[in-house]
């Protein structure tokens, strides 16, 4: 990402084709940026809840870790569908 603001910088005569590319990574990095931290914010939530629920039913942790991990594995899903998006961004 700074590679590309520090190129967008530099040369301030630069054709259209160059001030395209180098806004693009600029987005891509911002994207899949913003989509890591959403995913770490899901999964410290989820975390959270599962260690308060574990600490109030012992008896239902089994339960409430499956439903941790499922969750878990959506947020991931999710994340990885913005990683991928910023990608085909980039290139088209």
């Amino acid at each position: 990402m700074l590679h590309g603001m520090l190129a967008l910088f530099q040369d301030a005569a630069m054709d259209a084709e160059t001030a395209k590319n180098s806004l693009s990574l600029l987005g891509a990095g911002i994207g899949i940026g913003l989509c890591v931290i959403g995913a770490g914010i899901g999964i410290g939530q989820i975390g959270n809840g599962a260690t308060q629920g574990i600490a109030r039913q012992p008896e239902a942790a089994a339960t409430i870790q499956t439903a941790a991990i499922i969750l878990a594995a959506l947020i991931e899903g999710a994340a990885l569908f913005g990683l991928v998006i910023t990608i085909l961004y980039k290139f088209f």
